[in-house]
């Protein structure tokens, strides 16, 4: 496989590691808009990386793009797919999922994957909801919680994703509710335990809905603290550290089993810009290898039928899940 990654970055660097670290690789290029920065990346990933500049020739007999820079993802994927190259994109922000999923015609023409969320969370959190709804004869509601963030990037868009107006899906149609609203406690695996988490602008439910058809209820929310809500509509007050600390996802998926309802909640706990790197590499390698569900724009809980080997994927990379049994 040939890969190239766009973004050196906290996400970036971690994937190209993965990557380089995996058989099968033949050829890897880093590509970022600051040189020094590739070239650093490329020094610690060692061969066969190379620093690239992003266009025809960087593309030349790539098999899978994965877009791990800020910003809007759109205009590389839609090159990447002119050059016949597969697409795992990171991204994490309402707008730009919604214009990668707008790519889903032009990419199952094409036969290839755009692989939209392939991170933390969203990303494990949409192979945790497939991997929970297998126990199922129904699914009735999904519910996501995220805790830390990754890169500065990351930081950036939990601190704007308290301020945007959240996307649930509820009956049939979808609602909007405000960013910091809805406070509930959510548990998620220790150390960390539980924590206020609150409704944001997340892209989850653009990813979950398609891929539970049926389901009534999906949302998405944010841990966050009492200064995080209200500095939400000012700019961040200091700047984002390198790397956050360790971060937490939680997945509750309610549904039927015969005529019994039924809840499951599964979680992971890492750093979340090491656990996106992995994540990322597994898909893009699922991707060249044909291993993914359809061609097409989709998130992981569409792309991934069976979600057992792909978690056991992740867990030889050190990426594990948990089960939460409650408390009697």
């Amino acid at each position: 496989m040939r890969a190239v990654v766009v973004g050196a970055g906290a996400v970036g660097t971690r994937v190209a590691r993965q990557l380089h670290a995996t058989d099968g690789l033949e050829g890897l290029v880093i590509v970022d808009t600051s040189p020094a920065r590739a070239e650093a990346a490329v020094a610690a990933v060692g061969a066969p990386a190379e620093v690239g500049q992003w266009g025809p020739e960087a593309l030349d007999a790539v098999d899978v793009v994965v877009l791990a820079s800020p910003g809007r993802h759109r205009a590389a994927a839609e090159v990447a797919l002119e050059h016949g190259a597969h697409v795992v994109s990171v991204a994490d922000s309402i707008e730009d999922v919604r214009s990668l999923l707008d790519l889903d015609a032009e990419a199952r023409e094409r036969a290839l994957v755009v692989a939209v969320g392939a991170a933390f969370g969203p990303g494990l959190s949409c192979v945790l909801a497939r991997h929970a709804a297998a126990g199922f004869d129904a699914i009735d509601e999904v519910h996501v919680a995220r805790h830390g963030t990754g890169g500065p990037a990351c930081a950036r868009q939990h601190h704007h994703a308290l301020a945007a107006d959240a996307i649930d899906w509820r009956d049939g149609a979808w609602r909007r509710r405000p960013g910091g609203s809805g406070r509930e406690l959510c548990s998620f695996p220790d150390p960390i335990g539980g924590v206020d988490c609150y409704r944001g602008g997340l892209p989850d439910a653009l990813l979950l809905v398609p891929a539970f058809p049926g389901v009534q209820r999906v949302t998405g929310r944010v841990a966050a603290t009492r200064r995080d809500r209200l500095t939400a509509h000012l700019p961040m007050l200091r700047r984002p550290h390198p790397e956050g600390a360790v971060g937490a996802i939680r997945v509750e998926v309610r549904g039927r089993r015969g005529t019994t309802s039924d809840v499951t909640v599964l979680g992971a706990l890492d750093r979340p810009a090491a656990a996106a790197g992995a994540i990322a590499a597994v898909t893009a390698f699922w991707a060249a290898d044909g291993r993914l569900a359809r061609a097409g724009a989709a998130g992981l809980a569409e792309l991934v039928d069976d979600a057992v080997p792909f978690l056991h994927d992740l867990a030889h990379r050190g990426v594990r899940a948990a089960v939460f049994e409650g408390v009697g």
